[in-house]
């Protein structure tokens, strides 16, 4: 199926990394309203770059728009694609305000198009390790997740002198502008509710913490730099996801059962750590020899081994071209999934419906200090069933 991108910044080169995953997917061009990088990057890929957006929407080989450019821009951009006919791949969020979402949805829905948001990463070989898990019964009846991204305090790190691989600027200004939940929060959100279905209310909190964001920043306003939410699930299951800008950089998830507990190390890594400890026994050696020392020494320990025994994946797992630490997605996949469920006449999973579900979420965590609290959930979808 051919594509075109529109937006060539710091994270198209994250697509451009991992398209050779997918052969099925063909490129047909891109486009960028800064003319110098859309130079840069095409003379980097030997891509070709198309004049205008019209004209990209113009062309009919290409089946479907990649939209990778700022959150702001998502909304207006997507809407032309679908009233072009094109399917729409969107970067998160799907827009900026939940009407404008709900109103992209809808206008996939009428038109029989196709709208999918990223992130891919609930596509990974962690997260169908994970499930497998759960649904083998590994740890009982899921009940409480703890779920972080936390990125560390980036304003303090040289984020200036960050390139991507073809050499475009890390957008530091305009993130600390949108702020942490917008930007991260989707990562933890899409294995959520993969995992765990829809949500019925957040109760949530977000601020500001440090407005001060360094040097070269003070033409910006920026955005919520924390949150925390409460999610409660139709399926019983409570969590809580944090998001963050300045505490220790941490992308695990945690999710206890009545039989067990099961460990993600990093959300943000395709084939992550995942360790599985038994409520009735079966922790792991180095577990209980951390807890022997911390008993002997009469303090907490604060770095330990993950708990319990890790899960091995399979010898069948796919060998994958990913980007480099931190980011090691596979985000061309999210692209491919929607290409494949396009061409079997299905319905990928986060499109519709739970692209929209994920996008509020998201949206009603980082606008926590200007809603009612609980929020109720507008939007839900009907989760697969099992087999």
């Amino acid at each position: 199926m051919k594509i075109a991108i529109i937006g060539t910044g710091f994270v198209a080169d994250y697509y451009m990394t991992t398209l050779a995953n997918h052969p099925q997917l063909e490129l047909c061009g891109v486009f960028d309203r800064d003319q110098a990088r859309l130079a840069q990057f095409c003379a980097h890929y030997g891509t070709r770059a198309y004049p205008d957006f019209q004209s990209m929407l113009a062309d009919d080989d290409v089946a479907i728009i990649v939209n990778l450019t700022t959150p702001e821009s998502h909304y207006a951009l997507s809407r032309q694609a679908l009233a072009a006919g094109k399917h729409v791949y969107c970067e998160k969020p799907l827009a900026m305000r939940y009407e404008e979402a709900a109103e992209l949805v809808a206008l996939a829905e009428a038109a029989g198009l196709t709208l999918a948001t990223a992130p891919a990463n609930a596509l990974s070989a962690a997260h169908r390790l994970v499930a497998d898990k759960i649904g083998q019964g590994a740890v009982g009846q899921a009940r409480l997740v703890y779920a972080q991204m936390e990125d560390g305090p980036v304003f303090r790190a040289p984020w200036q002198e960050w390139r991507s691989v073809s050499g475009a600027r890390w957008p530091g200004l305009h993130e600390f502008e949108i702020g942490c939940t917008l930007e991260h929060a989707g990562y933890a959100l899409s294995w959520l509710v993969a995992l765990f279905g829809p949500v019925d209310s957040v109760t949530a909190f977000s601020a500001l913490t440090f407005p001060d964001k360094g040097p070269g920043t003070g033409s910006i306003e920026p955005g919520p730099d924390f949150s925390v939410g409460a999610l409660r699930f139709r399926s019983g299951v409570v969590a809580r996801l944090t998001n963050g800008l300045a505490a220790p950089r941490d992308r695990s998830m945690t999710i206890l059962g009545d039989a067990g507990t099961l460990t993600v190390g990093d959300l943000w890594d395709h084939s992550s750590p995942v360790y599985l400890e038994s409520a009735h026994g079966g922790r792991s050696l180095a577990t209980k020899l951390a807890e022997r020392l911390e008993a002997k020494l009469g303090r907490f320990i604060h770095s330990k081994p993950l708990p319990g025994r890790k899960i091995r994946y399979g010898r069948d797992a796919r060998r994958l071209r990913l980007p480099n630490y931190p980011s090691r997605i596979d985000f061309a996949g999210g692209i491919a999934a929607m290409a494949d469920a396009i061409e079997a006449g299905t319905r990928c999973f986060a499109s519709g419906d739970v692209a929209l579900h994920i996008t509020e979420l998201a949206l009603a965590l980082n606008n926590a200090a200007s809603l009612p609290q609980p929020y109720r959930l507008q939007s839900s979808f009907e989760p697969a069933k099992a087999g």
